[in-house]
């Protein structure tokens, strides 16, 4: 019985333990993932695996913060990222009454900003690219937005740069679940003027 079981169960770690290491989840993992953290990709990391695969990788990688511009200043950003490209920016002229908060802005140049940064580190749109966002939704769509324009290896992550938000508890409605900065991983709110983005 030991014998087997030795059989069963080896195999078994050995893939858990490659799959932690290699810091790449797929697909099937996250069959329960929200609708709105999904990709037509379906290619997703955790901040932790995001962390490891970057700290592994990082000349065949492009790890991207694509928050607005005061998120990174006020909230900070990961000490890795080799490019901050806003998927959206923070408006000031319309109002999303059902979230109560600014409406946000598209960046037009999304794609061609990630394809400029991609081909400054000399990578193809079949090298990998990360994206961090708040959350993991605006990464979600920017990962679509990737994957329309030809990229085949974009992930998001998915519990973002600050997580989810508690369900209950003293902390309901508040961003401590998950996320980079929850996991203890390296962020810095010294902003590197070579990677911050800016509008021409």
């Amino acid at each position: 019985m030991n014998h087997l079981l030795k059989h069963i169960l080896v195999p078994i770690i050995t893939l858990a333990f490659l799959s932690s290491v290699s810091g790449l989840a797929h697909a099937d993992d996250w069959s329960k993932l929200a609708k709105k953290k999904q990709t037509k990709l379906g290619l997703y990391m955790t901040a932790k695996q995001a962390d490891g695969y970057v700290q592994n990788n990082m000349s065949k990688t492009l790890f991207v913060d694509t928050r607005t511009p005061g998120e990174l200043v006020y909230l900070g950003t990961s000490a890795s990222i080799d490019a901050h490209v806003p998927f959206e920016f923070m408006g000031t002229v319309k109002w999303d009454n059902k979230k109560k908060v600014y409406k946000h802005v598209k960046n037009k140049n999304f794609v061609a900003d990630i394809d400029a940064r991609m081909k400054k580190k000399g990578l193809s749109k079949n090298d990998t690219v990360i994206l961090i966002c708040r959350s993991g939704s605006r990464s979600a769509k920017a990962v679509n937005l990737l994957a329309a324009a030809g990229y085949t290896k974009a992930y998001t992550i998915v519990d973002g740069y600050e997580g989810d938000k508690a369900k209950s508890g003293s902390t309901k409605g508040k961003r401590t679940v998950n996320g980079w900065k929850n996991a203890g991983l390296p962020w810095t709110y010294h902003l590197d003027k070579d990677v911050m983005y800016f509008t021409k």
